[in-house]
């Protein structure tokens, strides 16, 4: 079966950086686009950015472009998400995804059929 597992989260101060990792299993990882999503208690579940399968194109979420920066080795099963100038808003649980599609532009959680557990980011202002 499919086994995303996120790593990397914990608590980092407002301005500071963390770098979420992604283990991918049961799946053939270099025939999936895969993304990253967030969602912090109360709020809607947000797409924060997506990678084609061949890492040749990228998506990101207005709020994260210039700051955020999503990655993959295929020859490890990985995804990443490295993350700079954290801001305390940005606290959440991540989650890592993986999909058939990409779609140009959005991040969109409807594109995405396999989902991990989830690492948690907190940001201390």
């Amino acid at each position: 079966q499919v086994q995303l597992v996120e790593s990397g989260g914990g608590l980092v101060q407002a301005g500071g950086s963390l770098r979420l990792s992604c283990t991918a299993s049961g799946l053939t990882f270099d025939d999936y686009s895969m993304g990253w999503f967030r969602q912090a208690p109360g709020k809607e579940r947000e797409g924060v950015s997506s990678i084609k399968w061949s890492g040749s194109r990228t998506n990101y979420a207005d709020s994260v472009k210039g700051r955020l920066v999503i990655s993959r080795d295929n020859a490890k099963n990985m995804l990443y998400l490295q993350m700079n100038s954290l801001k305390p808003a940005e606290a959440a649980m991540y989650y890592c995804a993986g999909g058939s599609i990409l779609r140009s532009g959005a991040v969109l959680a409807a594109d995405f059929a396999y989902w991990g557990q989830g690492t948690q980011v907190n940001v201390s202002s």
